[in-house]
């Protein structure tokens, strides 16, 4: 509307697990149930198919296998047990679904779809400068190994072992586009604590062991500087151990996290996790322990319910001093023992180990701050082990140990290395929370071998953080969550075995991962119509470049100005592309959603700030919030859910779009309401008649 050219793409980004893994689940039930997926037992349907709602469904000698008579509405509504019920969801004939266990029909089908609805919409993209992402397209394919292998060249790519989230039924690691749930999760790291057992209380258990082994407790700490004032070691009661034949000793702990432990070289045998007994808490009761660093020589083992099974080891160490949950607990232990099968005499007293200004103990001075009385007071606890942790953070200095004299923050690492060194210690990790993969595992970390993207090098973070300040009119949330993940992002797996995508340069048996190769697309915008004239690349453009002419070469002269490359590429074509690319760079704004703020809109930051000069860097980012539909969160099991050709067929272009501007554009979530959409065809009709009632009066 200024009169100034603008440029508005839009690619189709097919990288990654999801369309491969819907694909290969197609394929598996076509074995099971036949290439039109009729042979399925009634009870084992999740909802009825879409053709069913109105005839039966007839077997090759013309018997009736099943009758459906549900509504489109039920249809709608209902749970889809199999991923080709989905697809008849989505309106696919039954006929062509066996066609989608092929991955690369999708990306076939679904890309006009897509220009067919956005051009019905009335969005005016300039269809020209779009791509699938993939080898599919091998121009993208040509860009993206062009763009991985000089992130490597500069020393931004490495290879060496790092924690990450792994799918072992995938046998990858799962980054967060190949996850069902837990996007965003991270592994987090614990020191856990390898506490003898010195005699257990049911001896029954001793029948499980070799008797010239010791047996380990695996209690976990995110607090190593604390286990001075350990005055027991806790586990529920309620959950299962198993016992693990760690070679030269015996580990007890929960099955996930031993599970994850074989994946860490923690274990004789990576994988390996069977047990050789299974055990109830309750049989550890009581059981005597000795603990590293503890001030009592010998400790016994206290029940806790609130103790998680998917959480850490299942077992913690118990620190009244310090923590207010422990303090708390103590409390009610001591005060009904025999509610709780225990001793009176088996709760020690506090030990003194941390000054802060609540006192040489802060946990009983907090409780007492926070008015806590009871382990029921679950928030006013989750605030009180906040301040508690905060302030010995702050201000502690150790009193007891190796490090007497100490502020707790220089100490706390001290400490934690102390044990390691010693062997009484070890670095554990396991997902944040439960993370599935689209495959349907749960994950676990793995410590792998790999090429990872090195964000958070310090000299790299400080250059995407210039990048950022530099950009303007951005939302100021927006500003505090990108300097949150800037502030904690580290190294990232820049490559998978399994799913679409381009391969890895040097090591071709690996793909580029989904959120690695979707980082610089927009410069490739400016170019694409140059190279081809559909989404594919197979149908090239008046230039008649061949995709295996744009090297490596090429495109350090269009993107990073380098002159004197060796090409037999006309020096006008290239010319014209690095003047497309110069034209519209910088990116004026990136528009995406917030849930792409730690990984995919860091990544472009740190990208573009360390493969372009400043002038190249783009000047904002605009983040939005999630569509509601009437309210609610869209979801396909709830029926819920209304696709951009459903809101066209329903409600028109204008009318639409009124309705779309309307449901808000901010960081919080927009609401498409309906009733909205209604009262836009009204009044659209309304100024429709004025304006005609209106120019008939002034041609009168």
């Amino acid at each position: 509307m200024r009169g100034k050219n603008t440029l508005f793409p839009l690619g189709f980004h097919c990288t990654g697990m999801p369309i491969r893994t819907c694909a290969d689940k197609l394929a598996r039930e076509a074995e099971v149930f036949g290439q039109h997926y009729t042979d399925v037992p009634l009870a084992e349907l999740g909802l009825v198919e879409l053709e069913s709602m109105r005839e039966e469904m007839k077997s090759e000698d013309g018997s009736c296998r099943y009758k459906g008579k549900k509504t489109k509405t039920a249809v709608k509504e209902g749970h889809a047990k199999y991923q080709f019920e989905i697809m008849l969801q989505l309106g696919i004939p039954r006929e062509e679904i066996y066609r989608f266990a092929d991955p690369q029909y999708w990306l076939e089908h679904f890309p006009p779809l897509c220009q067919r609805d956005c051009t019905n919409f009335g969005a005016r993209i300039d269809w020209r400068r779009s791509m699938i992402t993939t080898d599919l397209n091998p121009f993208y394919d040509q860009f993206v190994r062009w763009q991985i292998q000089r992130l490597k060249d500069i020393g931004r790519i490495k290879f060496g072992e790092r924690y990450t989230i792994y799918s072992v039924k995938d046998n990858q690691p799962c980054m967060d586009h190949d996850r069902q749930s837990g996007e965003g999760i991270t592994p987090k790291e614990y020191t856990a604590i390898k506490v003898e057992v010195l005699e257990f209380s049911d001896k029954s258990i001793m029948k499980y062991l070799d008797n010239s082994k010791k047996v380990i407790l695996i209690a976990t700490t995110l607090r190593p500087e604390t286990l001075y004032g350990q005055t027991g070691c806790c586990v529920s009661p309620l959950i299962d151990y198993g016992i693990y034949d760690n070679g030269p000793c015996y580990y007890i702990t929960t099955e996930q996290s031993y599970k994850n432990m074989s994946y860490q070289k923690l274990t004789p045998n990576r994988g390996q996790h069977q047990h050789i007994a299974l055990l109830k808490g309750s049989q550890l009761i009581g059981s005597r322990v000795h603990s590293p660093l503890a001030y009592y020589k010998e400790l016994h083992v206290l029940p806790m319910n609130t103790i998680l099974e998917n959480k850490a080891t299942g077992v913690v160490a118990c620190v009244p001093s310090d923590s207010p949950d422990d303090f708390i607990h103590s409390k009610e232990l001591r005060n009904k023992p025999e509610r709780y099968g225990i001793k009176e005499e088996w709760i020690l007293e506090p030990i003194t180990i941390i000054n802060t200004k609540y006192g040489d103990q802060c946990a009983p001075a907090i409780c007492n701050d926070f008015n806590i009385r009871s382990s029921k007071q679950t928030d006013r606890l989750t605030n009180a082990k906040e301040a508690a942790y905060k302030e010995g953070l702050n201000s502690g200095i150790m009193l007891v140990g190796d490090f007497k004299g100490e502020k707790l923050e220089v100490a706390r690492q001290k400490i934690k290395d102390l044990l390691l060194k010693n062997g009484l210690a070890f670095v554990y990790s396991e997902p944040e929370v439960p993370v599935v993969s689209r495959s349907g595992d749960y994950c676990v970390v793995s410590l792998e071998d790999q090429w990872y993207v090195d964000y958070g090098e310090p000299e790299w973070k400080a250059l995407a953080f210039e990048a950022l300040h530099r950009m303007k009119n951005m939302n100021q949330t927006t500003m505090n969550a990108f300097e949150s993940v800037l502030n904690w992002l580290k190294n990232w797996a820049v490559c998978r075995t399994y799913g679409l995508g381009t391969r890895l340069p040097w090591d071709e048996k690996f793909l580029v991962e989904s959120l690695s190769d979707s980082t610089m697309y927009q410069a490739y915008y400016t170019i694409c119509h140059l190279l081809h004239k559909d989404f594919y690349g197979a149908e090239l453009s008046d230039s008649q470049v061949t995709p295996e002419r744009m090297t490596p070469e090429v495109f350090d002269y269009i993107f990073l100005h380098r002159d004197n490359i060796e090409s037999d590429i006309p020096i006008d074509v290239l010319q014209k592309m690095r003047s497309e690319f110069e034209y519209f760079y910088p990116l004026d704004v990136s528009i995406s959603g917030k849930d792409l703020i730690p990984n995919h809109l860091t990544f472009f930051i740190y990208t573009h700030a360390v493969m372009f000069p400043p002038k190249y860097w783009p000047t904002n980012i605009r983040v939005n919030g999630h569509l509601l539909l009437n309210n609610h969160k869209m979801s396909k099991s709830t029926g819920n859910f209304l696709t951009l050709q459903d809101i066209l067929q329903k409600y028109g272009a204008d009318a639409s779009r009124i309705a779309l501007a309307d449901a808000g554009d901010t960081v919080d979530d927009a609401n498409f309401e309906e009733s909205t959409a209604n009262s836009a065809i009204l009044r659209l009709h309304t100024l429709k008649n004025g304006v005609k009632i209106l120019s008939m009066a002034i041609s009168i």
